[in-house]
């Protein structure tokens, strides 16, 4: 039992770790998404290496009953939740901030999706691939979010395979299928 903040922060850090390599290729062509998501995984990171420390801590300190350890435990975790309650009473001052910046960047997220220059091409073919494999259409208004882009002859934004036609995935739009 001793143990188990250990295998939680392993757990975080691992999995932190993960989103991190496997989004690197879905965001890096356009950088203000990346530095907000990046953002948000470092700090998974960083949690999670703090608590796996922080475990073996109380858990080599229970086992050799050193005051010592267990008094730098008992500090780093009453510091933990000093550090929680000052970021919720944060969160709850600074939510308009937040939720207007987190519009700003989706905002900009659509205006480089309905670039027709060329210069957010590759951030373009991204999302095209991530629409794909999660079987959606835009970010925020579907089809709409693409602009012109949608409309264009040769333009498989957002379409649906084939064999996925189905009702609950798909509707007709235009003369093609596309993901609702």
């Amino acid at each position: 039992l001793h143990f188990l903040p250990q295998v939680c922060g392993c757990i975080i850090l691992g999995f932190s770790i993960w989103i991190r390599v496997s989004s690197t290729r879905q965001v890096n062509a356009c950088s203000h998404t990346s530095i907000i998501i990046f953002s948000g995984v470092n700090l998974l990171i960083a949690v999670g290496a703090i608590i796996m420390i922080l475990g073996f801590l109380g858990c080599c300190g229970a086992i050799k009953e050193s005051r010592c350890m267990l008094m730098l435990f008992f500090i780093a975790l009453l510091l933990i939740l000093i550090l929680q309650i000052t970021g919720g009473v944060l969160g709850a001052v600074y939510k308009p901030q937040v939720e207007e910046a987190f519009n700003r960047t989706l905002n900009a997220s659509v205006h480089a999706l309905q670039s027709t220059t060329g210069e957010y091409k590759e951030y373009q073919e991204e999302f095209q691939e991530l629409e794909r494999k999660e079987k959606c259409c835009g970010l925020l208004n579907g089809y709409k979010d693409w602009g012109q882009n949608f409309y264009t002859p040769s333009s498989k934004i957002c379409q649906c395979e084939l064999d996925k036609t189905s009702s609950d995935l798909c509707i007709k739009y235009n003369g093609r299928y596309i993901y609702k």
